[in-house]
């Protein structure tokens, strides 16, 4: 499974309101992300709105189809859009910019000849 992560801008007036509506996102919207195969799936907000997604897929492009085939995910978009800054009209969840991973510690491990188990005390 591939890991992604992503960034937002959400305007900085509305980030009390873009937080609270995140405390309970419907029910049928949370179903629909994880039929769509969105795994392990959280956001993080900064203090000038900086949003950063992380989320694990087989494929983002097959997630991202799958969700955009539904209704709820047509209406909750519709809804967010407002919250965000920089998407030129496009819907939130097309209009993130994709980051480019550097480092992971699992992976590294696995291809280091030195693992934690190999330590003595």
């Amino acid at each position: 499974m591939a890991r992604y992560c992503f960034r937002l801008q959400v305007r900085p007036d509305r980030l009390a309101e873009y937080t609270e509506r995140h405390r309970a996102v419907w029910p049928e919207m949370l179903t629909a992300l994880r039929d769509a195969g969105w795994r392990n799936y959280s956001l993080f907000v900064d203090e000038d709105g900086l949003l950063i997604g992380y989320v694990e897929a087989d494929s983002l492009e097959a997630a991202q189809a799958a969700m955009a085939a539904t209704d709820v995910n047509r209406r909750w978009q519709a809804e967010m859009a407002e919250f965000f800054a920089g998407i030129d009209g496009r819907p939130p969840d097309e209009g993130f910019r994709l980051l480019t991973p550097v480092f992971n510690l699992d992976e590294q491990l696995a291809r280091s000849s030195h693992r934690p188990d190999d330590e003595t005390a």
